[in-house]
């Protein structure tokens, strides 16, 4: 038997959100608003990652406790089964 989801009031209001900010038309328009969440959520994590591993938040010099900094950016592209999905990953020095 398949487990039914629980559409909670908060989870019916993001997805009312990006409905009305995406305006998907059609099956390949949905799959582009994933790519784009999902590349958004990548992105994020790897924000976290780095805070986690230089022990501050971006622009949290009061806290910066290390000789490692953040350095920019690389471009990169990651191949998923809802496409291409390019991200920039955070650099450190």
């Amino acid at each position: 038997m398949a487990r039914q989801r629980k559409l909670t009031p908060e989870r019916k209001a993001l997805i009312q959100s990006l409905l009305s900010h995406y305006k998907p038309e059609d099956a390949q328009d949905v799959q582009a608003m994933l790519r784009d969440l999902l590349g958004d959520t990548i992105q994020q994590m790897l924000e976290a990652e780095m805070d986690d591993h230089l022990g501050y938040s971006k622009y949290d010099y009061k806290n910066k406790h290390t000789d490692d900094s953040r350095n920019g950016y690389s471009p990169k592209t990651v191949t998923s089964s809802a496409g291409d999905i390019p991200i920039d990953v955070p650099r450190v020095v």
